[in-house]
Parts: C-alpha cells; sequence; structure tokens
C-alpha cells in the first residue's frame, strides 16, 4: 500500500507478482513432466523396435555363436524359463544401455527427455521380461495375453524365424515376418506346465488353440535332435 494526494493506492504490479511467478513455475513443472512422459513413450517404443532386432538378429540369425545367441538358442531346446545368472546379466545390461540412451536424449534434447526416455527404454524391456516369462510359466488371463502366448509358442513350436516381436506385432509386420498362427502343435515334452491337465491332455479351455503332439518322454537322442533343430533355427519334431 502506497499513498498519494489522491489517498492510499494499492501497488498493482507488486501484488501481482507472486502470482504470475507461480503460474511460471506451474507451467514449467508441467512441461516439464509432459516431456519425461512423451520420451518415455518414445523410450518405450524405441525398446520395441530393439526387442525385435535383438531377437531376430541378434539371437537367431547368429545360430549360437556369442553367449546372447547361444543362450536364447538354449532356450529354445527346451522351451522352458528359469531365473539364472544369464538373466541377471542381462538385467544389467539393459540398465546400463538405457542409462546411456538418457543419456544422449538428455545431450541433444534437454535432461528431462533424457529422463523418461532412459527409464521408458528399461521400462519397456522390463515389461517384455515379465510378460515373456509368465507365458511359460501361467495360464493367460485376459485376451491379450492369451494371444501373446498363442503368437509366442507359435515361434517357438511352429517357425522361429517368424514372430519376433514378444508382445507387440508391429514390427514382424513392417519386415514380413510376422505369421498369424493356427492351432499351435505342441511336443508333449516341452509342454507348457499350465498347458496339460493331470492325465497329461490339453486342458479344455485351451483346446481350440493348442494340441498336444508325440510323447512326453525324452532321451539323450531326442534331446540331441532338439538342440541341433534350435541351433538351426527349426521347429522342434513331435
Amino acid at each position: 500500500m502506497v499513498y498519494d494526494a489522491r489517498g492510499p493506492r494499492v501497488n498493482v504490479q507488486f501484488g501481482l507478482f507472486p502470482i504470475v511467478k507461480h503460474v511460471h513455475v506451474s507451467y514449467d513443472a508441467s512441461m516439464t513432466l509432459l516431456i519425461i512422459v512423451a520420451a518415455g513413450a518414445a523410450g518405450a517404443f524405441w525398446w520395441c523396435l530393439f526387442e525385435y532386432v535383438l531377437h531376430r538378429w541378434a539371437f537367431h540369425e547368429l545360430r549360437g555363436w556369442g553367449i546372447g545367441s547361444r543362450e536364447h538358442l538354449n532356450h529354445h531346446v527346451t522351451s522352458g524359463w528359469r531365473f539364472d545368472a544369464m538373466i541377471l546379466l542381462a538385467w544389467l545390461g539393459v540398465v546400463l544401455t538405457g542409462v546411456g540412451w538418457g543419456w544422449a536424449a538428455g545431450a541433444v534434447v534437454s535432461p528431462a527427455a533424457g529422463i523418461g526416455f532412459g527409464v521408458g527404454w528399461i521400462a519397456g524391456y522390463f515389461f517384455y521380461e515379465y510378460h515373456h516369462a509368465m507365458a511359460h510359466l501361467r495360464a493367460p488371463r485376459n485376451r491379450w495375453e492369451r494371444w501373446l502366448r498363442i503368437h509366442h509358442f507359435h515361434h517357438h513350436f511352429g517357425h522361429p524365424l517368424s514372430n519376433h516381436g514378444v508382445t507387440i506385432p508391429l514390427w514382424d509386420h513392417v519386415f514380413g515376418t510376422y505369421e498369424a498362427p493356427g492351432v499351435v502343435s505342441v511336443p508333449r515334452r516341452l509342454a507348457m506346465v499350465w498347458l496339460v491337465d493331470d492325465n497329461g491332455e490339453v486342458r479344455p479351455e485351451f483346446a481350440a488353440d493348442y494340441r498336444l503332439v508325440g510323447a512326453a518322454t525324452t532321451d539323450e537322442r531326442q534331446a540331441g535332435i532338439d538342440r541341433a533343430r534350435a541351433f538351426a533355427n527349426l521347429e522342434p519334431l513331435p
């Protein structure tokens, strides 16, 4: 409040300054959050492309050359999933790569974009890792999970050089490796635990999507055949 010849007068400029400053700070915070969210979505999308690239060219096309390809094709030999030291190594590699992508995005765009992009990349990977593991370990709980399992197990048991995208089929369509699965034929010895009942047959709720073929038992000769075919990118025999 100031005084002049006309009496007391409010300093409007001084009174509005805190309001204007608050609005400016709120706008900056909103824009920062928006940048982080948008960059996070971009980072997750970037991971989806790398999921396809790694799965197809680094894991399958190398046919066992290098630790990543060898471990992945060993996964095809048994068509199972288990937690081990190699999983931890993969997690470490993905986190460090995400930090690298975040640093690059931060240098090119802004620190907020770097944070979002790096976190999005890492979150995209763990979303993939979780759902890939669950596909092998438990039954689907919704339509998307049902689709994911049929799509993925066609890759395992029908055509290992198709359907490389585990969580989305986008890049399979782009690069021409998408195949629409029919009924997936699963060798009994490689059947997922959630697929079969106590009598060793397909559970009724999955009978429209899968059928079991071959014998449930295996031996050293069959294991050798399974390994040779997996490393040749061929589907397992019944």
